[in-house]
């Protein structure tokens, strides 16, 4: 469950979510305005196929009197970061938080995969944060201040199916990104938490926007042995999942996370209610790291809560 931090009163923040578009940053992006913040909603094609989902938050804005706007960013392209982030900037004279939520999953027999499209879907999961870091960090720096909320998984350490390996490997690298940033950054005043979710069956378009194999003739050599039980994954995944939670809850995680005071964030919070081991094993690799930044000198690049 999350770290049991009290929120306090802050004032309002500027905050960028990339992949905003559905899912979770979807969600995040208007959870983060309804609790009093200005929010940028980064996506791509918000002239074309995702203008709707603009209009619709433009409408939220204003039935609700919030301030959550879309904003053009695709993440796979630096030039489209850079104007994004320097228009923030321009309209607010400052970026406090930026949430790495952007990301894409595939579905299929590792084998099958074209190296290619393994590179591919490290650039939208691992690359992208780096596009966005690159962009936003001289903001934060300046300022002496801000926050990274990294959108992880809990497939980097928990009980994860098979057959979804270059997800898995994608949130891996940017878990281990994330870590890096965070003792690279402590001393600018910036603050990181890694908010790792567990598998939600639904009310995220993971699964329906799944990726496939390029190698269709090698994917289909596993359907006699595999193809019911990985037809069926999905299934199983909602089968354990308890009833009366849902996806909302990560976005009123991130909201949580946002409102703590600075230096008081939780260094890693997971919501998880498949329960599939994650957390038990975070908080073993988490206390490993913070004893070895212990031994080798360098405790005070540790946020105070580095090991919950």
């Amino acid at each position: 469950m999350p770290a049991t931090l009290e929120p306090s009163t802050l004032k309002p923040s500027t905050i960028v979510v990339t992949g905003a578009s559905s899912g979770f940053g979807n969600l995040a992006a208007v959870a983060l305005a309804r609790a009093g913040h200005t929010v940028y909603a980064g996506m791509r094609a918000t002239a074309g196929r995702n203008a709707p989902r603009v209009a619709d938050l433009r409408e939220k804005s204003a039935a609700e009197g919030i301030d959550v706007r879309g904003i053009e960013m695709d993440v796979q392209n630096q030039a489209s970061v850079d104007a994004a982030i320097e228009r923030i900037v321009a309209e607010q004279d400052r970026l406090d938080v930026v949430v790495h939520n952007a990301g894409h999953m595939m579905l299929g027999p590792a084998e099958a995969f074209a190296p290619e499209q393994l590179a591919e879907l490290y650039d939208i999961n691992v690359l992208s944060t780096q596009r966005v870091n690159r962009a936003a960090l001289p903001v934060l720096r300046r300022q002496r201040s801000g926050l990274l909320v990294w959108v992880g998984s809990s497939s980097t350490r928990g009980g994860h199916p098979p057959f979804l390996a270059p997800y898995f490997a994608a949130k891996a690298g940017m878990d281990a990104m994330a870590e890096s940033y965070a003792a690279e950054v402590i001393r600018f005043g910036i603050d990181t938490t890694i908010v790792v979710p567990g598998a939600y069956p639904s009310g995220t378009n993971h699964f329906a926007h799944a990726g496939s194999p390029a190698d269709e003739p090698r994917s289909a050599e596993y359907d006699e042995l595999y193809g019911k039980l990985r037809d069926g994954m999905a299934a199983s995944l909602a089968g354990i999942f308890p009833e009366g939670r849902g996806v909302d809850e990560v976005a009123e995680e991130i909201v949580r996370v946002v409102g703590l005071p600075a230096g008081q964030r939780p260094f890693r919070t997971h919501i998880d209610p498949t329960r599939d081991g994650s957390e038990v094993v975070s908080a073993v690799s988490d206390r490993i790291r913070a004893e070895f930044y212990h031994r080798i000198g360098i405790a005070e690049l540790l946020p105070q809560h580095a090991s919950l």
